[in-house]
């Protein structure tokens, strides 16, 4: 009986097993190819995970290759690409231009630059060998405009890449020792994008150097064999504050006060004696003596005269700057002096000329020149319609890594204490990555493109027609004699300047509106910028419409004329902005307010027209060049804005 009993029971478990073994196996197979763990079992017993999201080929994956590769970086280096700030995220979406040749006298187009055919230019992946890090493509599609340039890819990936250009012709200061430590240059790869921003007028369809986004914070590492010796600039950690479509110049003066405040630059990893200079410098301009009846400055026209009457005695009785000596022409050291990117060149060459404030000894350096010129970086580099600029941004990376490995300057604050100055309209995206600590020089002054307040300067752009002469056929007539109300002539670049036009063009006889300025038969060029010159000697107002880009050099030729300059360009920092008052001697308006620009520029009165006039011969003196520069000039003011934001800037070990 017993027997039996025990026979049936194995009997019924037997029975029982077969229909668990076979539901334990569906489980088994089915967490095999839906569930996103590595260990299948391990999700039958453990608790607190959720299942990741399948991908389309239901592939099992717990993250792109990109995410991959990135952790793996970011552990072995020990990375921390968390830090973020906001000013550096503004995107960048410059214009090719054509420049000026050096024939550029003979070659006038109402004051202005032949630009090239429009393209849109797409920032690739830089060479995977080179010492320094690479700038990839996120591959995240074109911009949003379809059937454009801007869908294609231009540069064939290659191991090769920039690698081939170098700043000097060998490079055996690259080798260094494995025992040189140095910050790490190893960042997340920062995406590239590009966002055709056009209007539907603008019927030149003009290009955008991409936009590059921050790097990562880095943090310190060891220098391998193929590290690079450059301290990758470390971006500030700041809340992100949603900014306007247009940001207005009393919107810009809270942003400057803002940043000032809150905008922390590196601290030096050693402590120096420049250092203690310029904290004593901010105590004294922070508490200059209240300045009265200066017979060389007009106080209305400045933001604090007291302060700025200080900050300038105190740049020229303390500063001291280094100029690296390193580089090849015709990109570092050779100042172009003729055209409308004249401003670095003309400051290249007075800087590297003057005994008063360059230094052979760096340890008495409280600022450190990188002398290249933008604009011949772009005519030696650039390939005509190539839309491929890794070139350049290569070419600048490798002169970083070079004068970092070969001075210990740079490292000390990563570059913080270091200033360029650039007027090409790509600068901005060139410098956004390697320099981006650098105090940067920059026409392209656009708020919306990464210019960061207090630390940026407003560069500005100046056509210099006469290297021998710079200060040629300067002035015009008094105000009484100035019989246009209104004054433009340019090529239509952009799509601002077609608007401009269809409103105003033969609209109207006191609104002087043209496109390419009219010209009798048997005239030459010279005749017709002569025309040109005259109409703003004899215009109330300037209108400085912009191009492709924020910065026009109608700017100060109208200052130059002595013309009441109307700048019609959202969100353009204007040149010295941390110094002058701007609204003092200049009329804003908005893009959208262009059809009612007469009744604007009608609505100042005659005495208020008059005061800005006598205000605009005033502030003159800031916005000339000379042959051998004299005080106050924008020689000075480019120097001392540079100053001015680094004194503020500085901060104790």
């Amino acid at each position: 009986m017993g027997y039996e009993i025990r026979s049936l029971c194995q009997g019924e478990t037997k029975r029982l097993l077969w229909p668990m073994g076979i539901m334990l196996t569906v489980i088994v197979a089915f967490q095999y190819f839906e569930l996103p763990y590595d260990h299948v079992l391990s999700s039958v017993f453990s608790t607190g995970k959720v299942p990741a999201p399948a991908v389309e080929n239901n592939s099992l994956v717990t993250g792109g290759p990109e995410s991959k590769s990135e952790t793996a970086s970011d552990t072995a280096n020990g990375l921390n690409s968390t830090g973020t700030h906001n000013v550096h995220e503004m995107a960048n979406d410059t214009r090719t231009s054509k420049a000026e040749d050096a024939n550029l006298q003979d070659d006038f187009d109402d004051g202005e630059n032949n630009h090239e055919e429009p393209m849109t230019e797409k920032l690739e992946e830089l060479n995977k060998n080179s010492t320094v890090d690479t700038v990839q493509n996120a591959g995240n599609g074109p911009g949003p405009e379809k059937g454009r340039e801007s869908e294609q890819s231009f540069i064939q990936r290659n191991d090769s890449g920039g690698a081939g250009l170098s700043p000097i012709p060998v490079s055996p200061v690259m080798d260094l020792s494995s025992n040189i430590t140095l910050q790490g240059a190893n960042i997340s790869t920062p995406p590239i994008t590009i966002d055709s921003n056009t209007s539907s007028m603008d019927t030149d369809a003009t290009p955008a150097l991409d936009k590059i986004e921050k790097p990562a914070q880095s943090s310190l590492n060891t220098l391998g064999e193929n590290s690079s010796g450059v301290d990758v600039p470390k971006e500030n950690k700041k809340p992100e504050i949603p900014t306007p479509a247009v940001i207005t110049i009393a919107e810009m003066k809270n942003m400057l006060l803002q940043n000032r405040a809150s905008y922390q630059s590196m601290r030096p990893r050693l402590s120096s004696a420049v250092d203690q200079e310029m904290l004593y410098a901010r105590s004294q301009i922070e508490n200059a003596p209240l300045l009265k009846n200066d017979h060389e400055l007009y106080a209305p026209l400045y933001r604090n005269v007291s302060r700025f009457k200080r900050s300038y005695e105190l740049m020229e009785e303390t500063l001291k700057v280094y100029v690296y000596k390193e580089g090849q022409r015709p990109i570092l050291h050779e100042p172009l002096l003729k055209g409308i990117y004249a401003s670095e060149g003309w400051f290249m060459k007075q800087l590297e000329a003057n005994k008063q404030f360059v230094t052979r000894d760096s340890r008495k350096a409280h600022l450190f020149y990188l002398p290249f010129s933008s604009r011949m970086l772009e005519e030696t580099l650039y390939v005509q319609n190539s839309h491929n600029h890794k070139d350049l941004i290569q070419y600048l990376r490798n002169y970083v890594n070079m004068i970092s490995a070969k001075h210990n300057f740079w490292n000390r604050t990563e570059g913080a204490d270091h200033f360029l100055v650039a007027c090409h309209d790509w600068a901005p995206a060139e410098t956004r990555i390697i320099m981006a600590n650098c105090i940067r020089a920059l026409c392209n002054s656009d708020v919306k493109q990464g210019f960061v307040f207090g630390k940026d300067v407003s560069l500005p752009e100046t056509n210099v027609l006469s290297p021998q002469n710079p200060l040629w056929a300067i002035g015009g007539k008094p105000a009484s004699q100035r019989s246009i109300l209104a004054f433009f002539a340019g090529s239509m670049h952009g799509y601002l300047r077609p608007i401009l036009l269809h409103h105003w063009e033969n609209k109207d006889p006191d609104m002087k509106i043209f496109g390419q300025m009219p010209k009798a038969k048997g005239r030459g060029k010279r005749k017709g910028k002569m025309d040109y010159i005259q109409h703003m000697k004899s215009s109330k107002y300037c209108i400085c419409a912009k191009g492709y880009e924020v910065h026009s050099p109608r700017v100060v030729e109208a200052i130059f004329y002595e013309c009441v300059p109307v700048i019609i360009s959202d969100n353009f920092v204007p040149p010295f902005f941390e110094i002058l008052n701007w609204e003092s001697f200049a009329v804003f308006v908005l893009e959208k307010d262009i059809p009612n620009l007469k009744n604007i520029l009608l609505s100042i009165s005659e005495k208020r027209y008059r005061k800005m006039q006598m205000m605009v011969k005033k502030v003159q003196q800031h916005f000339l060049w000379h042959p051998r520069p004299v005080k106050y000039d924008i020689f000075h003011m480019i120097l001392h804005s540079i100053w001015y934001n680094r004194v503020f800037l500085a901060r104790a070990r």
